[in-house]
């Protein structure tokens, strides 16, 4: 909404180098002003730790301040990969490279962004349910599909409401603000990198300093002018090579650059006939592959455990192919299917019964479906 008046906290203030002067010329009582008032032009930094204060306490475990300037690396990168194919046929930021490196093409006039991560390692262990376990209770027989770590529950509900925080705070001092998370609106591990937040492994995630890559990622885009946390963080991987000698595919063809072709999380997402080359790779996996991050030693060292109690680290593939269409996506939950359309699900726990060698009279009755 625009404002006919400055107030505390409007950025329209024009910068002005004479302050000093005119505060000779009518001195007044040193009195600290609102934190969320505008010195010379710019959000106080007083405001600025406010506002990262309320999204670290609203549980976010690292928290970080950059521009709304073009992301012009990941732009260039993206580019990189469209030209040589490796994106394969991914959409998301791939889908329009400009929109999801501009930041002001989503929220014009943003200044700048703020961007978070949080936790979703979960240790293997009791609390971490199983489809196994579940069935071995009820007495029937199953066949385990593994799900990668980060849709084992939604941990991106958590860090939109950490994010909302800061954004209701803008939003009340008068600055537009949206909160983007699991969004191709924005590329955010590129926003994290610029705002100091880690650095890029050579398995293209971010590992953050202390906690690695077991972490999602989200970001207020806001027209409110605000300090940036802006550094460069160094290379903490140095000569290892763990994560490109584990990908089971090898799918990291050098550092920092995946072949989506190749990459097991992409073919299980991709709509079609999955690549009978990487059949036999994928093993039990239904949803994701963690295997470059299960070798990292920074992000095995670094992990805060999120476990609640409620994870679901792997799904019943007999169950997948038995049940409705309405019952599968229920399953499933939060995972991208390609057009919510449960044949793609289907696929991948036909190929999970595959490898997994099971044999029964239950798996001949599936296949007889």
């Amino acid at each position: 909404m625009r404002r006919t008046t400055a107030r505390c906290g409007d950025l329209r203030l024009r910068r002005t180098a004479h302050l000093g002067r005119l505060g000779q010329e009518r001195p007044r009582a040193a009195v600290a002003p609102p934190a969320q008032c505008v010195a010379f032009g710019r959000v106080t930094d007083a405001y600025t730790e406010e506002l990262l204060a309320l999204v670290r306490a609203a549980g976010a475990d690292r928290v970080g301040i950059t521009t709304a300037a073009p992301l012009t690396r990941a732009r260039v990168a993206i580019e990189s990969r469209l030209a040589t194919g490796q994106a394969d046929d991914m959409q998301f930021t791939f889908r329009n490279p400009e929109r999801s490196t501009t930041p002001t093409m989503s929220v014009p006039g943003a200044r700048s962004i703020i961007v978070a991560a949080r936790s979703y390692w979960v240790a293997e262990r009791g609390e971490a349910s199983s489809a196994a376990d579940d069935s071995a209770s009820s007495g029937d027989a199953a066949v385990t599909a593994r799900v990668a770590r980060y849709a084992w529950r939604d941990h991106y509900e958590p860090l939109r409401d950490a994010l909302r925080e800061a954004a209701q705070r803008l939003k009340s001092d008068g600055h537009r603000a949206t909160v983007f998370a699991d969004d191709n609106s924005i590329v955010d591990r590129e926003v994290a990198y610029r705002a100091g937040l880690g650095w890029y492994g050579k398995n293209a995630n971010l590992l953050l300093e202390g906690l690695g890559s077991w972490f999602v990622l989200g970001c207020v885009v806001t027209t409110a002018e605000l300090r940036v946390t802006e550094r460069e963080v160094g290379d903490g991987c140095g000569a290892c090579r763990r994560c490109i000698d584990a990908c089971p595919t090898g799918a990291i063809v050098e550092p920092g650059v995946v072949d989506a072709r190749k990459c097991l999380a992409w073919l299980l997402q991709k709509p079609g006939t999955f690549d009978p080359a990487h059949r036999a790779a994928l093993g039990t996996r239904i949803y994701g592959c963690d295997d470059c991050q299960e070798v990292c030693p920074p992000s095995r060292r670094g992990a805060i455990d999120r476990a609640v109690g409620d994870e679901r680290a792997s799904v019943d593939a007999l169950e997948l192919l038995t049940a409705a269409d309405d019952e599968v996506l229920r399953i499933v939950g939060e995972w991208y299917v390609a057009d919510r359309n449960p044949r793609w699900v289907r696929r991948n726990a036909l190929l999970v019964l595959g490898n997994s060698g099971h044999r029964g009279d239950d798996v001949a009755t599936v296949l007889a479906r």
